[in-house]
């Protein structure tokens, strides 16, 4: 499966061969010891995953329901009438399937798939970046995508990489994709970076945001419920970074009609709690004025409506 994919999650593994997440680790960790495949948080991949990237009918099958899960809780992040610009990738595709129907929205994007999903919105004005097509995740990069961004001021950038790290932030594989990633940020007032659990703790070639530079991280319930991505979800929310996941399983409200309402946090977890247990409900508190305090907790057990 990882010859074939480039890289699986242990949850699907889990799956397909009928066993637990526990007997699939095992025998992971038994392949690695042979130079077969290297682990990642939460699954694996080929060797040399520092610079090979799954290809794009790899990447879809890849996660495909936290994936879902994090699109439906990002969606609830933008407004109407809204200028946002939003970056290459499968997670990226998913998040702008559920923004066809916010009135007013303008997008910027590099990504063909994303201006292929909101391709028939009418309420939707879709504005592209020059550049070369990249085949592979069909992506426009180079000076003339970078070029294009120049000047350019939105509200949000919503954006997804190979790897996410406290220590050195999103990063890819690809030097093309980065340089267009880091124009793409810029231009954004809030950085929002898109990613699943199996990204966490992974570290890739060409760093695109540093973690300073990241507002929010929206993930799904799977990096809060294991030790090694809840504690690199610990660091992160530590470095600034407002976390925000997004539960498996539930409905979400249509796109484009997010209840109002100002953003939620739960209670920090008392002292020595690192993580957040999967379907246990955690206690609402008030609004949280500003930016988080460092060294506070902020998982976000939130359903996919409006936090």
């Amino acid at each position: 499966m990882v010859r074939a994919n480039g890289a699986v999650s242990l949850r699907e593994l889990a799956r397909v061969v009928q066993t637990s997440e526990v007997t699939v680790r095992r025998d992971v960790r038994a392949l690695e010891a042979e130079g077969l495949l290297d682990r990642r948080h939460g699954g694996a991949v080929l060797p040399g995953g520092f610079s090979r990237e799954p290809g794009y009918p790899q990447k879809t099958h890849l996660a495909a329901a936290e994936k879902s899960a994090i699109a439906d809780l990002a969606a609830t992040l933008v407004d109407e009438g809204d200028a946002v610009v939003i970056g290459a990738g499968t997670t990226t595709q998913e998040l702008a399937r559920r923004l066809a129907r916010v009135p007013g929205l303008t997008v910027v994007t590099n990504s063909l798939l994303v201006a292929q999903a909101l391709a028939h919105a009418n309420r939707v004005e879709v504005v592209m970046t020059g550049g070369t097509l990249r085949g592979s995740n069909y992506a426009l990069v180079g000076s003339g995508a970078e070029q294009s961004l120049h000047g350019l001021r939105v509200s949000k950038a919503f954006i997804s990489g190979s790897g996410l790290t406290a220590e050195r932030g999103l990063s890819t594989t690809n030097m093309l994709s980065a340089s267009v990633d880091r124009a793409l940020v810029q231009s954004a007032a809030e950085v929002i970076v898109l990613a699943d659990h199996t990204k966490l703790g992974t570290d890739t070639m060409f760093q695109t945001v540093p973690t300073d530079a990241i507002t929010r991280l929206v993930t799904d319930e799977h990096a809060a419920g294991h030790d090694p991505t809840a504690r690199e979800l610990d660091a992160l929310a530590d470095c600034g970074v407002q976390i925000s996941i997004a539960p498996l399983g539930l409905a979400a409200e249509p796109p484009g009609h997010p209840a109002p309402g100002p953003d939620r946090h739960p209670q920090p977890p008392p002292p020595g709690v690192a993580r957040r247990v999967p379907g246990v409900p955690q206690p609402a508190a008030a609004p949280l004025p500003g930016q988080r305090r460092p060294g506070t907790h902020a998982f976000r057990p939130l359903a996919a409506g409006r936090p």
